[in-house]
């Protein structure tokens, strides 16, 4: 335990499975009070229920990053029940296998409308939660996939392109603010969305992690410590920056 997020207020969207509740986990650690965001609750409590016990201050609410009117309310729960929101991390998203050409327009629409639209959505909601207290910072979720691209997943790469676009342009309008906005870019990382992409990408993410300097997966918990350090003061004059979180992937 780092106590680098001593009495700060983290709000994690997309906080139950994988990398949002690894997050979790280390931003406890480091001593941050957390509310929790997923849109299904079960899981969303027992990784509550799990923090708690450790003695950590947590709350959590559903919600879908899709919905203008979920985001306000669960950004308004937040202030509500732990009077300021210090930090954010915009962890939701979904992910899609298949060519370009071979991708439904239902589908598409839905990636750009949880990956793309949902973080937007975040992003605005929380700064007008930061302002009055002209500080904050916010970490979105990319991947290197919006860093580069490669064969069947283009819908996807194109929303986490995207990401990293919104989280460029989000520094230099909130900067004046006092508020930071940064992106990740994971890299293969052991977690439920991974095994998916094993499933409809068959040798894809072992090829990935064979062209990785470090030659495996990362973890849920490694992109955390990447996330808890960007929200923390240490990262105090680090705004715009997109952190690879890749084993080397992409240098």
């Amino acid at each position: 335990m780092s106590e680098s997020l001593a009495g700060r207020v983290v709000l994690v969207v997309g906080a139950s499975a994988g990398i949002g509740a690894d997050t979790a986990r280390v931003l406890a650690a480091d001593g941050a009070a957390l509310m929790l965001v997923a849109r299904t609750e079960a899981p969303l409590a027992a990784i509550a229920a799990e923090l708690e016990k450790d003695g950590h201050d947590v709350g959590y609410t559903t919600g879908d990053v899709a919905s203008a009117a979920d985001v306000t309310r669960f950004v308004d729960e937040t202030v509500e029940r732990f009077g300021r929101l210090d930090g954010a991390f915009n962890n939701a998203a979904m992910t899609q296998a298949g060519r370009l050409d071979e991708v439904p327009e239902q589908d598409f629409d839905q990636i750009m409308a949880v990956n793309v639209k949902g973080t937007w959505l975040c992003v605005r909601e929380e700064v007008r939660a930061m302002r009055a207290r002209g500080s904050g910072s916010i970490v979105n979720m990319s991947s290197i996939g919006g860093l580069r691209g490669s064969s069947g997943m283009g819908a996807y790469q194109a929303s986490k392109h995207a990401v990293i676009g919104l989280t460029r342009t989000a520094a230099h309008d909130f900067g004046p603010l006092g508020i930071r906005v940064n992106v990740i870019a994971p890299g293969p990382t052991e977690t439920p969305m991974l095994a998916r992409t094993r499933l409809a990408i068959p040798g894809g993410v072992e090829a990935r992690i064979a062209a990785t300097p470090l030659r495996r997966a990362g973890t849920g918990t490694q992109v955390g410590a990447a996330v808890s350090f960007l929200l923390s003061d240490r990262a105090s004059h680090v705004s715009g920056v997109v952190l690879p979180v890749d084993g080397g992937f992409v240098a």
